[in-house]
């Protein structure tokens, strides 16, 4: 692998937006109570992004007062696996795809089968 991709930021918050805006909106309007942020440094090596909540399919009436399930995306580890400024873009989309389906309750083993 080469040297690391260096992106700002900024540039980095702008390709999470971009990622959230492909979301088609029949999927997005159904997200409730779920916060995306972007943090520098991940946990441990190699997470590109961690969902931290309740999913849709998990809340029932019990469901009240919470706080908002908590999407991270982890910057410089994205950074760290690609290899051009395009390997970036996709896996942010990647990335963010795949833990908003955390959200709406699908867990890895069907992501996997489905390419994410």
């Amino acid at each position: 692998m080469g040297a690391v991709i260096d992106i700002s930021r900024e540039a980095f918050e702008d390709l999470v937006g971009e990622a959230l805006d492909s979301i088609p909106p029949e999927l997005t309007e159904h997200m409730r109570n779920v916060v995306i942020v972007v943090e520098d440094e991940a946990p441990e090596p190699g997470l590109l992004g961690l969902y931290q909540g309740v999913p849709l399919t998990e809340r029932g009436d019990w469901y009240a007062g919470v706080l908002p399930d908590h999407i991270s995306i982890y910057r410089r580890e994205i950074a760290r696996i690609c290899e051009t400024p395009e390997d970036v873009v996709e896996e942010v989309r990647i990335t963010v795809v795949h833990e908003i389906a955390h959200h709406f309750g699908i867990d890895d083993a069907r992501l996997h089968e489905l390419g994410y």
